[in-house]
């Protein structure tokens, strides 16, 4: 009789064994625009298995709703709740996806496994897995009305300007390029300063002490998201910070190894390249839903100038594409995400020991074929146009890229500079978005306020320079030779000011303005310093550096001219003249008031 019993349990135990194993668990909101995880039980395995869980085993999942198919890469999650847990080892492998539109969702599990199968796109290679052949339905209601998920994803349209896909609202970026080893935090798993010490004349510092963010621990909230017993809080909180000073962006790297950091990899160990760290980037995520939430753009840096070399030589092989495929996997599907294919890419003297130009090709086309969403795809530059010019020139009109993550030494050159790559793309079936992600010199940037208060240059030059091109708006660096760096940042309040001034140029554009449909028009408008973006016809917004006075080049019609200050924000505000008729030459008469000073003049017909 026992053994029978001991037959029928061990019978039921299999039983439950293998229906665990051809399930499929589902979690996340079932709505539009929210992250949904399927988490797939398979063989059990860990980080440093002697079968790689992360090179010979692929899980994709295929999304169907009518019209609608996105193929989504899965990755190995350990025991799926590694980032409280800490684990290297476990049975769990995971796909997120985010579904764009409402109603039934049906989808398919490929798992299969053999020799470097992650990075292959045959459908038939290797053998399948338990769970291979697993399908299912997504009931998906409508999008939420209000809060961090009803803008919908941030869309490449093919214009100057990346736009919500719900709202149709455009974007205009404005946030932090530094620090750019932001990732290099204290409380995440596996997470340490690898290098000697040494740095190379003119470049930041090494950061051997890795962020704590501590001044920023009295921003997080009650309710923000925490690991292991409450830590976290104080990177939550910076960018708590940041979202209340209507920043929408940040710029950061997930590989630095053998660049200027030298404390943020994806990896179980910075000398490894093809298994990664599963509780650290489980950490990453966490942070990166927080972003989601405040509506805050992941600018990922795939790489810096200094380290472009170490996968594939280069070369878009087996490494970088099982970088690319984890990252894509675990990350694109944010609602706000930019890949950047790296930090000043190409050495600027062009030696050989730097990528080129077939090799900046495979990187952008393999990101772009294979992350579902199509999130853009930028490449950064070199600060002037000895270097930045042979780089972009042959990207012009190359179909996997969607912009230049501009960067210019003189901030006098921002206006310039962006506005021939924009002119320069319109004349391709490419439209770029231009971007401006860093200004120098590489000691300067933008200064804290107490060494800089009223940014006049940065403000003047870059951020309306930028904007008034056609730009699609700006992040700032901080320079070396000041205060939380580049590398040591530990406080974004310490460019309070500077936030405030983006913030006001911004709501400008998005409040005052039909930007999308506006263009830049300098030859309108008289004087130095002066410039202007264009609706012709019906709308002029004219930046005076120097508040006047300036005559613009109208049509005919009867105008209004109002005012905004671009150092304090606010509303329009009337000067001396309130009307101007075309055509021809008018004079748009003077600012409120500090007439020296730069003042933004709204001419509308």
């Amino acid at each position: 009789m026992k053994r029978i019993i001991s037959i029928v349990t061990i019978l039921f135990l299999f039983m439950i064994y293998c229906s665990d194993q051809k399930s499929v668990h589902i979690t996340g909101e079932l709505k539009k625009w929210q992250k949904v995880t399927l988490t797939i039980n398979g063989p059990r395995t860990g980080e440093s298995a002697a079968v790689n869980p992360f090179l010979d085993y692929r899980l994709n999942v295929t999304f169907n709703n009518g019209d609608r198919t996105y193929i989504v890469p899965g990755f190995y999650a350990a025991d799926g709740n590694s980032a409280e847990t800490g684990a290297q080892t476990g049975n769990k492998w995971q796909v997120r996806f985010r579904p764009d539109k409402e109603g039934e969702w049906r989808y398919r599990v490929s798992y299969r496994t053999g020799k470097y199968i992650a990075v292959s796109d045959s459908v038939d290679e290797g053998k399948p897995v338990a769970g291979d052949g697993l399908t299912g339905v997504l009931r998906i209601a409508a999008a939420e009305k209000q809060g961090p998920y009803s803008k919908g994803r941030l869309l490449v349209t093919g214009e100057r300007y990346l736009k919500y896909a719900e709202t149709g609202q455009y974007f205009l970026k404005a946030g932090a390029d530094s620090p750019e080893n932001f990732l290099a935090f204290n409380d995440f798993d596996g997470t340490f300063y690898a290098g000697d010490g040494t740095r190379r004349l003119g470049e930041a510092g090494p950061n051997e002490r890795l962020h704590t963010y501590a001044p920023h621990a009295g921003d997080w909230k009650q309710g923000d998201p925490t690991w292991r017993n409450g830590k976290g809080k104080n990177i939550i909180g910076a960018l708590n910070y940041l979202a209340s000073k209507k920043m929408n962006s940040v710029y950061f790297l997930t590989m630095n190894f053998h660049g200027d950091g030298k404390d943020v990899w994806p990896w179980i160990d910075p000398y490894e390249r093809t298994r990664f760290d599963c509780s650290k980037l489980d950490q990453w995520e966490m942070v990166f839903d927080h972003m989601d939430r405040l509506g805050i753009l992941l600018h990922v840096v795939t790489q810096e100038t200094e380290n472009e070399l170490i996968l594939d030589n280069g070369y878009t092989g087996v490494l970088r594409k099982l970088y690319y495929r984890e990252l894509v996997a675990r990350f694109a599907h944010h609602l706000a995400v930019t890949w950047n294919l790296g930090e000043e890419n190409g050495y600027a003297d062009f030696s050989v020991n730097a990528q080129n130009d077939d090799m900046r090709k495979q990187m952008a086309e393999f990101i772009k074929t294979h992350d579902p969403y199509k999130n853009m795809v930028v490449l950064h530059t070199h600060s002037n146009s000895k270097f930045r010019d042979p780089i972009l020139k042959p990207l012009l009109e190359f179909e996997y890229l969607d912009g230049p993550s501009l960067q210019v030494g003189d901030v006098r050159n921002v206006h310039n500079v962006t506005k021939k790559w924009i002119l320069a793309s319109s004349n391709t079936k490419k439209q770029w978005v231009c971007c401006l992600d860093e200004i120098g010199g590489a000691h300067t940037g933008v200064k804290p306020d107490a060494d800089d208060p009223d940014h006049d240059s940065v403000r003047r030059y870059a951020l309306w320079g930028n904007l008034m091109a056609g730009g699609a708006g700006c992040e700032w660096y901080f320079g070396y030779q000041f205060a939380h760096n580049d590398l040591n940042c530990e406080d974004w309040r310490s460019r309070d000011k500077m936030w405030d001034l983006t913030a006001f140029a911004v709501d400008f554009f998005q409040k005052y303005l039909p930007f999308s449909t506006m263009a830049t028009a300098d030859e309108l408008i008289s004087g130095d310093n002066n410039w202007c973006f264009a609706g012709p016809g019906e709308i002029y917004a004219v930046y005076l550096g120097k508040g006047g006075p300036a005559r613009l080049k109208l049509p005919e019609g009867t105008y209004s001219v109002r005012w905004y200050d671009p150092r304090n924000g606010g509303e329009l505000q009337q000067g001396t003249v309130q009307k101007i008729t075309g055509p021809g030459w008018a004079n748009i008469g003077f600012p409120p008031t500090d007439s020296a000073k730069d003042w933004m003049a709204v001419v509308q017909k």
